[in-house]
């Protein structure tokens, strides 16, 4: 079965994952924006041979078996179930919504229509990254105690900008954060706490942040972010008996090795690829498709909420509000499903 993709967005992001999977033989079929001119300037650019003029278009389409959501945060929740009430799988881009009790609600609606859904976080389906899970489980390192990594980007100031207006969803945890977050969950597992400390704008975002977080088992990442500067990103795996040490930029494909106890290198590899790797996680959420086992693997629903809820206890701890902190999502702008925000959520304790 070929899966036939649509997209909601036609923004940046949306751009950079249709162009590499398009060369990677990925079939989009349609494409959906709040405007008919953008929808066919898009479909143009990518020869992909319908344009909708609205997200409700789209999903109604039914050419279309899965959508990649591509709209800003504060979008994500709304748009997700939009396409798992008209039956569609949806990939949704990351961070996955603006809290984990929208994560909580999109994943039990697509569990109820019995359509697949992932967070759409590309690092977890790299060559690089399924080797060193395997090199993990293998003890090449030994018991594994601390992740650390980092995430700083120079990112537009401009206070109208999405990444600085907090009604969008701005600041740098849900577009920088998760990276690290996710990682650092992905080799530990389940968070059980955090420290978390930052610097907010005059906006009332995140510029920048530092956690502290201790996994299952007592193991600990030390993870930081910032959308006002510039740093090296790079991650390291620290295990009893090595570590494994990623160069820049570690969450894209990139260069790392194996070190032994004293530092010695044991083993170097090379990850880097032509493509930037965003069908890696199409292929694999067409596989979760195709084969009707809708969860599980790399980025698994439930682990995706626990970053949510990891994410929405260090705001609350640097002082980040979003207005989903306050409501329930809204399906297509009508009356809040709830206004309990704990629905459904498995979130870390608060840290005193």
């Amino acid at each position: 079965m070929t899966v036939r993709w649509g997209v909601i967005g036609t923004g940046g992001i949306a751009r950079s994952f249709v162009g590499d999977c398009v060369s990677a033989g990925v079939e989009f079929v349609a494409v959906g924006s709040r405007t008919a001119d953008r929808a066919e300037a898009f479909a143009a650019e990518f020869g992909i041979p319908r344009a909708h003029g609205s997200y409700e278009e789209l999903v109604a389409d039914d050419e279309v078996d899965a959508v990649y959501v591509a709209t800003p945060h504060s979008r994500h929740a709304e748009d997700a179930l939009l396409a798992i009430e008209a039956g569609k799988h949806v990939l949704v881009e990351k961070a996955f919504t603006i809290t984990a009790a929208e994560a909580r609600r999109v994943v039990d609606a697509a569990r109820r229509a019995d359509v697949a859904v992932m967070e759409a976080m590309w690092t977890r389906f790299l060559p690089q990254m399924s080797m060193i899970r395997e090199l993990v489980a293998e003890g090449r390192i030994g018991r594994v105690r601390v992740v650390e990594a980092t995430h700083h980007q120079a990112l537009p100031s401009d206070p109208q900008h999405r990444l600085n207006d907090p009604a969008l969803g701005g600041g740098a945890i849900l577009d920088l954060g998760v990276y690290p977050i996710s990682f650092a969950v992905g080799v530990l597992g389940v968070p059980t706490s955090v420290v978390a400390a930052g610097t907010l704008s005059d906006q009332g975002v995140d510029t920048q942040m530092g956690l502290v977080v201790t996994h299952e088992g007592g193991t600990q990442s030390m993870i930081h972010f910032g959308l006002d500067l510039r740093s090296p990103n790079t991650a390291s795996i620290i295990g009893e008996d090595g570590r494994i040490d990623l160069d820049a930029t570690w969450y894209t494909p990139t260069t790392w090795r194996i070190r032994d106890r004293d530092g010695a290198v044991v083993e170097e590899f090379d990850g880097r690829e032509e493509l930037t790797g965003y069908a890696h996680e199409v292929r694999a959420f067409e596989s979760m498709v195709t084969s009707g086992n809708h969860e599980g693997g790399p980025m698994d629903p439930e682990e995706t909420i626990a970053i949510m809820a990891l994410m929405d206890e260090a705001r609350r701890q640097v002082g980040v509000r979003y207005a989903a902190d306050d409501e329930a999502v809204a399906p297509h702008g009508g009356r809040p499903v709830s206004t309990d925000p704990d629905v459904g959520l498995e979130a870390p304790p608060a840290v005193p």
